[in-house]
Parts: C-alpha cells; structure tokens; sequence
C-alpha cells in the first residue's frame, strides 16, 4: 500500500448494507454496476434510469482486463489498472461507496470485493435498484478525475487453478461454485466450451443467498446456509462461479454472515474449461 494512501473516512460499512443505513450519508457515491449475460448493454439500462447521482461502471472496462482463454473472460485487472479506473471515475480512496445492480447484486458485488479487498469503504446496495423507491433520473452522471493510489491485491485471499483443484480434493477445505444448478451439473452452459464443474465443489447458488423480494438473507440465515454445508471459515473456503463474477456475491455474504474473508479463484469455470489438462465433473 502506497504510504501517502489517506485512512478512509467515515465508520467502516459492512459487505451489504440497507438504503436507510446509507441514504443520508454525506459524500457517498453510489455506483451503478449493472452487467448482463446475454450482452444487454449495462450503460443502456443505466441511461433508462438510475439512482439520483450514481455513476456508470462498466464491469468489462473497469473491473476486468481483456479476456483469454487462458485467464478467463473477466481477469483481474492489474493492481495499477483498477487504481486508475477507479480514479478516473472520481473514486478516491477516502471516498465511500455504494454499489447496485438489478440483478441481485450478481454484478454489483465484483466492485464492492474489489474495493474492500485494498482496504476501500465500500459496501453491496440490499435489495439493488429496487431498494430506491422513488424517482429514477436518466441525466448520465460524472466525476472528476482523482488520483487513487495502486494498492496491491492480497494474494492470500485470490486462488488460481491450482489452489481451486487442491480445495476440491482436501478435507480440510471447501470448494463453492456459485453458478446455478443447472450450469453446475452441465445440464446447461450457455457461454462456456464445457458444461459440469472442478471436481469436488460444492454448489451454493448466489442467487439463494436473497429472499423471494430479492433482498439478502439475515445475517444468521446466511451464516447456517455456509455452514450447513460445510464451509467453516475464510481460511478454508475457495469459491468461484462462471468468470469471477457472481462468486463476489457468494464472497460478500460469507463475510457478512461473519465467516471471515474466503478466496476467490478469479479465473473460474471459464478458465478452468478452457484447457484440456483439467478434469469435469458432471452431475
């Protein structure tokens, strides 16, 4: 960390928090994060509607760096990347943010990991878009430009291939994938060139962490989801879903539930099935 890095300010935000808790809040940026599967422009969602002064960030441009076959389709980007992304935005580091989507905070949650992993105030808007009950504007906003020193990431809490495949294969650890059951049995892949999942995980789908409203379980509910089935804490849990992304939803929620900070293998599935050295399973 760069020793001219200012401390953040305010009171540290949980991983997710409700609109009361941060609406009022002075010098909160609230970050539209919305990202779709199927290739709907986000930007377009953003522009027929958003939250009263929260900027546009684009996950492929800002929260990724190109995709390989090799990495994956969302790569980490570098440290010095994703500090001058951020700095382009207008995000110092002393400026809190709030991140949302309306997709269950699936894309949202990328941003909020990222930040919170170099040390950010940041936190995952419960219940998205529809949290915001009243008017929407369609004025795109912008900051600024400011500098935000490069941070490093903390390379005990990201996985690579390997580490994933070790945590498949011990008892003494857990290996989550967080896509929904059918891309986790291969029933259904409909961007990857395999179906199934890295022998040994287990599947918690992000989208069960929410209610039938789309807001977060409680705290409690979360944490016996984990553990139920059988994640004991951050030091033994590795997680990963298509491409790094909805599995920073899986991250946040582990945290909240107060199970400490788990890894994230970034490449996922759409790393791991691109090479033919590493085994499926199907199920």
């Amino acid at each position: 960390m760069d020793d001219d890095v200012q401390p953040m300010t305010g009171k540290p935000f949980p991983p997710i928090v409700s609109l009361e808790e941060v609406r009022d809040l002075e010098g909160v940026i609230f970050c539209d994060v919305r990202w779709y599967l199927d290739r709907t422009p986000g930007r377009q969602k953003y522009n027929e509607g958003h939250i009263p002064g929260a900027i546009f960030v684009d996950l492929d441009e800002h929260l990724a760096t190109l995709p390989r076959k090799s990495q994956g389709r969302h790569p980490l980007p570098a440290a010095a990347s994703f500090a001058a992304s951020m700095g382009a935005l207008g995000i110092s580091h002393r400026d809190p943010v709030v991140a949302y989507d309306d997709s269950g905070g699936m894309s949202a949650g990328r941003l909020v990991w990222m930040l919170r992993l170099v040390g950010h105030n940041a936190a995952l808007l419960d219940g998205g878009l529809k949290a915001w009950s009243t008017s929407l504007e369609t004025e795109p906003q912008s900051r600024n430009s400011v500098d935000h020193p490069t941070r490093d990431w903390p390379a005990d809490l990201i996985a690579d291939a390997d580490a994933a495949g070790l945590a498949g294969s011990s008892s003494q650890e857990t290996l989550v994938d967080a896509r929904s059951g059918d891309r986790f049995s291969g029933a259904n892949e409909p961007v990857d060139p395999k179906g199934g999942h890295i022998p040994g995980a287990i599947n918690l789908p992000f989208a069960e962490n929410l209610d039938a409203e789309g807001f977060f379980l409680s705290a409690e509910d979360l944490r016996s989801r984990f553990e139920t089935a059988g994640c004991a804490d951050g030091d033994s849990t590795v997680m990963y879903c298509g491409s790094g992304v909805s599995a920073c939803n899986n991250l946040l929620a582990f945290e909240y539930a107060g199970l400490g900070r788990a890894r994230l293998y970034a490449g996922s599935w759409s790393q791991w099935s691109n090479s033919d050295d590493r085994p499926v399973e199907t199920n």
